[in-house]
């Protein structure tokens, strides 16, 4: 069990988030340590598109208006609570081209 590089929850399982998606040339790039529900929630919120246009480091994904309200969420929840996330209704929008 590791620390979220973005929430600073302790003691959870993480994955590894590449700041500049893979497929828009990250996959040398730099990395963070994520939990799962954050980790879920930035792709949940966002494209690859997005995320690489303004969302490449870790303090420009805190100081973003959805994930701060996220986080703050977060922060506040166990380590071992289990949660569903879903796309937004923005991200289902722009990927059905709407």
């Amino acid at each position: 069990m590791e620390r979220c590089e973005l929430c600073r929850r302790e003691k959870v399982e993480t994955t590894v988030h590449h700041l500049l998606p893979k497929e828009m040339g990250g996959t040398f790039g730099s990395t963070a340590n994520l939990c799962i529900p954050c980790h879920k929630q930035i792709h949940a919120l966002y494209t690859n598109e997005e995320i690489a246009a303004r969302l490449t480091t870790l303090p420009e994904l805190r100081a973003d208006e959805k994930l701060a309200r996220f986080i703050q969420w977060i922060r506040k929840q166990p380590s071992t609570k289990v949660m569903r996330i879903k796309k937004s209704n923005e991200r289902k929008s722009k990927r059905q081209g709407r």
